[in-house]
């Protein structure tokens, strides 16, 4: 006794030109998705992998007086770990990841925590008005803190007069590298605080009202829940964190224009290479410079992820 296998209607009706339609559409989307890609695609090339690659082909190079181009291999490189100015540079810079990028994440953690409470009135306009710091450009905002830290002219001065007191020099060679901390973590406070809000936003109530029940204050809550919810959003914070301070660019070169005897053409590496490049006229050498600032970017931001990950698997 023989059995036959019911046939559907859909088999039945699986023709060839059927599938050909099928398969032309999926086809069509494909292309359709492609070509949604392709505007970035060509900026991206052109603006980033492009400029990169010519970058790092020149950086081993060296122009001379004689023979135009050389090729140097790996010279310029040797030269940049042996040059004092852009190591005490990328020195300064992990002193200001050590001590500015704590305060400004905490403090970006802080209103956060206190927006998603739900206790605060003026929600909106607290939030907006910490916001606002980060769309003033950043010249903008270098120039308007260094019109407050002036000695002569200064609001902080002019009060510290009226007072009779003496007000301290921002701008001085001790106080420097912690106004322009200040100018960063005013600046870029509001921008964190929206990613580690809207992460907190994303955290199911149910969670909270369950930690209430069981007798959970607010301090509590945050502690145990909310910020154990949000180590992605804290991990990837600290990483723009690390990528914009050795980065660290208009802030140094608008106030050289007010101290120049404190801020030289080196105080941070960024700033030493475009010296090096513009004003120096060694574009190899900037390029090289450039790569290993990139190199030691990327080493950091490893590190501070690899810490992270292991700090997740033992807790």
């Amino acid at each position: 006794m023989t059995s036959t296998t019911p046939t559907t209607d859909a088999q039945q009706g699986e023709t060839p030109a059927r599938r050909e339609h099928g398969a032309g559409l999926q086809y069509r989307e494909a292309r359709a998705g492609y070509l949604f890609v392709l505007p970035f695609m060509v900026v991206f090339v052109a603006m980033l992998v492009v400029p990169l690659a010519y970058s790092g082909y020149l950086s081993f190079f060296r122009v001379q007086l004689i023979g135009g181009n050389a090729f140097v291999g790996l010279e310029n490189y040797a030269r940049a770990l042996q040059d004092n100015t852009f190591i005490a540079g990328v020195l300064r810079m992990v002193q200001f990841l050590v001590i500015q990028v704590p305060i400004m994440l905490g403090l970006a953690l802080l209103f956060a925590l206190i927006l998603d409470s739900g206790r605060l009135r003026l929600k909106r306009f607290v939030r907006l008005s910490i916001f606002v710091p980060y769309a003033v450009p950043g010249v903008i905002a270098a120039l308007m803190w260094g019109y407050l830290y002036g000695r002569d002219f200064g609001p902080f001065a002019q009060l510290a007069r009226d007072l009779g007191t003496t007000a301290p020099n921002f701008l001085s060679r001790d106080l420097m590298l912690y106004s322009i901390m200040n100018i960063v973590t005013w600046s870029f406070v509001g921008y964190n605080m929206i990613i580690l809000f809207a992460a907190l936003r994303a955290i199911p109530s149910e969670i909270y009202e369950a930690a209430r029940v069981d007798g959970a204050g607010e301090i509590r809550v945050a502690w145990s829940i909310k910020i154990p919810a949000i180590r992605p959003a804290l991990l990837l914070t600290t990483i723009f964190s690390v990528i914009g301070t050795f980065q660290l660019f208009n802030e140094p070169s608008i106030l050289a224009t007010i101290a120049p005897n404190v801020i030289g053409i080196g105080y941070t590496p960024n700033l030493y290479a475009y010296n090096i490049a513009f004003i120096g006229r060694e574009v190899n050498y900037a390029a090289a410079l450039a790569f290993l600032l990139g190199f030691v970017i990327m080493i950091v931001s490893y590190v501070v992820q690899l810490g992270a990950l292991r700090k997740e698997r033992a807790s």
